[in-house]
């Protein structure tokens, strides 16, 4: 038997959502809230940026999207997880990223190669490719290329350090910084390393310095201690130069950090210092490595205004 369509069947038209009709239908009962279009209403994409040592590179980009009223050129945070400079997990930090979007930035976790892939200084290259394709494709993502910063945790602090450290040094760079220059607003680091031939100048729960702990792999495998010069290339501190130009820096760390000993900040803090640059540094009295303390709205709220600070035009 042929099947008929009911009597008020609507087939499906194209039509805008201004063109498309509100239900009028009701029911005893039913309650009505306003929609509310004000607030960004932020999405997770994972896409390729680049394949390095036959390994494919990815970024996690949460994307704020707003109604077609507010659409504007948005900023971007540049996120660079910790990692122990191993495989990282791009999705441990998506729900405290997350915040920033809903804050009106765009959030970009780059991933780089490991150090069982590449040794130092294949996370700084990584990075500075990873800010370049974002840059080419500004117009797909909404990027305000003018109003880029870089962000870190752990490993991750100090690679978002050196990229805002080394934006001109042609030898920690896969492309030409002459040609495809980097221009980051500000630099963010959470509790990173600086000299690693310092870690254990005070107490800490991990091995800095056998071929095997995080900082000899970061060297090729080697002891850090018998590899100073190599050890000296890692070190934040040997790229401020008071004569060059250098991003504000925002710094912070716990003063109980069983991992990356707080005085790792305190080196980085007076070197730029010293060199007469902008930086500010809190210590979290209390805080371990990482977790809660680090995203209070106290702490959000002092890293939103350092952004906006930075990114003015």
């Amino acid at each position: 038997m042929r099947k008929t369509r009911a009597h008020n069947y609507i087939a499906p038209m194209e039509m805008t959502f201004d063109e498309f009709p509100e239900s009028k239908l009701t029911a005893d009962g039913m309650k009505v809230i306003n929609a509310d279009y004000s607030l960004p209403y932020s999405k997770v994409e994972k896409v390729q940026y680049a394949e390095k040592s036959e390994m494919a590179l990815h970024l996690n980009m949460i994307t704020p999207t707003f109604t077609e009223e507010s659409i504007n050129k948005l900023p971007l945070i540049l996120y660079v997880q910790g990692s122990a400079w191993l495989q990282q997990n791009l999705e441990s930090k998506i729900v405290q990223l997350g915040k920033f979007s809903e804050r009106g930035y765009i959030v970009a976790i780059v991933e780089y190669r490991p150090t069982t892939v590449a040794p130092f200084p294949a996370q700084i290259k990584d990075a500075k490719t990873a800010y370049r394709y974002l840059v080419s494709h500004a117009e797909q993502y909404n990027i305000d290329t003018d109003k880029i910063i870089i962000w870190g945790d752990s490993s991750g602090g100090h690679t978002a350090s050196m990229v805002g450290l080394t934006m001109t040094e042609a030898k920690l760079d896969d492309e030409s910084p002459s040609e495809l220059p980097i221009n980051i607003k500000a630099v963010i680091n959470y509790y990173g390393p600086t000299d690693i031939t310092q870690m254990h100048n005070e107490p800490s729960t991990c091995d800095h310095q056998t071929p095997n702990s995080p900082e000899g792999r970061l060297i090729g495998g080697r002891a850090v201690y018998e590899h100073t010069e190599l050890a000296s290339k890692t070190n934040p501190m040997n790229y401020v130069d008071k004569h060059k130009e250098i991003p504000p820096f925002l710094i912070f760390h716990g003063s109980k950090d069983r991992l990356v000993p707080f005085g790792q900040s305190v080196l980085l803090f007076e070197a730029l210092k010293k060199a007469e640059k902008e930086v500010e540094f809190y210590q979290l009295k209390g805080a371990d490595h990482g977790n809660a303390p680090f995203w209070t709205p106290q702490v959000l709220d002092i890293v939103d205004n350092f952004i906006s600070e930075h990114i003015k035009n």
